[in-house]
């Protein structure tokens, strides 16, 4: 009798650790002029990734223009259809698996979330191209196999003005693509996103507020993100959903905590300190919490030997102690 309750035991210990959902620990692979090679993605096994986002992209002219245009031979690879499928089947190889999000650029690199059209005609004309540029890649994300696709980024306009759009862009991709599906939206837009019932995550791009101090403390960090984090579960609850970090990560720079969208090219100093922490902060806040699916850390080069470094101040955490923050991290989940 011993033995068949220690067995017992044993079968239900293993079955409760079966049932323990892994954490999505992903990098957000930049497209580049170039096919990868195993030496691309040797790095990214090695900090313990699972997934990695591969983002092609659709260009567009300005703010108010209708136009996508993507998947042309002035793109760079990384950035086309071929190059995305390229990139996801090596991944795939070395068991890292995939979230296809295809993105947009406005030229000079306006935010996409002011994106609006000025008539009617080029509403129309952009629901078309997007839809194009958006069902294009649901095909290669269900060609591919690819876990988790993600149907936008950060087009909060174009989201509050054709509501109806969006809900149909959905039944569409569903049609298609038989995985997963989020949108990222933006750190201070998610709680306005009106369609999260039908997707599978509550995507967001992480970039919060947490402290406005030059050299800010790990703990400062976390006690900054205590409201937001309280208001991130609340929106898991009402939705049913589990959060995604679509985006997260930090500039190993001074103030780094005060505006961790800054994507300029500003001259602040340089601290590592302050970017390995922020990180830290991150993941001691969120990846225990089981409402919580994961994220993907912003942003991770291909050419790993020649990125980041200890005197860039820009997000990725290449050749930077973040590096080891997030290799630990992601080895503990």
């Amino acid at each position: 009798m011993k033995r068949l309750g220690l067995l017992f035991l044993c079968l239900l210990q293993f079955s409760c650790k079966s049932q323990i959902e892994e954490k999505i620990n992903g990098v957000s692979f930049v497209a580049s002029r170039d096919k990868i090679s195993q030496t691309h993605v040797d790095p990214v096994v090695k900090v313990n990734a699972n997934y990695a986002a591969i983002m092609p992209f659709g260009f567009i002219r300005s703010l108010s223009s209708p136009n996508v245009v993507f998947n042309t031979d002035r793109q760079w690879f990384g950035e086309t259809r071929a190059g995305a499928k390229q990139y996801i089947e090596l991944l795939k190889k070395n068991k890292v698996k995939i979230m296809l999000k295809p993105q947009i650029w406005v030229w000079r690199g306006e935010f996409t979330g002011d994106m609006a059209m000025q008539s009617e005609e080029d509403w129309n004309t952009l629901e078309k191209t997007y839809s194009d540029f958006i069902l294009t890649y649901a095909r290669l994300a269900e060609d591919t196999n690819a876990e988790i696709y993600c149907i936008g980024t950060e087009l909060e306009e174009f989201v509050k003005n054709r509501p109806e759009y969006w809900q149909e862009l959905i039944q569409k991709v569903r049609s298609i693509y038989k995985g997963k599906l989020t949108y990222a939206a933006n750190w201070d837009e998610y709680t306005r996103t009106p369609f999260w019932k039908q997707l599978d995550f509550i995507g967001v791009d992480a970039y919060f507020p947490l402290n406005e101090e030059k050299f800010p403390t790990q703990l400062q960090m976390q006690q900054g993100w205590q409201k937001w984090k309280a208001k991130l579960e609340a929106a898991a609850d009402k939705e049913n959903k589990n959060i995604l970090f679509t985006e997260f990560g930090y500039r190993s720079m001074d103030f780094t905590a005060k505006k961790p969208w800054l994507v300029d090219r500003n001259e602040m100093d340089v601290n590592l300190k302050a970017q390995a922490d922020a990180t830290k902060a991150i993941f001691e806040e969120f990846w225990k919490e089981d409402w919580f699916a994961g994220g993907f850390v912003w942003k991770w080069f291909i050419h790993h030997d020649k990125s980041g470094g200890i005197e860039d101040n820009r997000f990725t955490p290449q050749n930077k102690p973040a590096e080891n923050v997030i290799r630990n991290y992601y080895g503990d989940y």
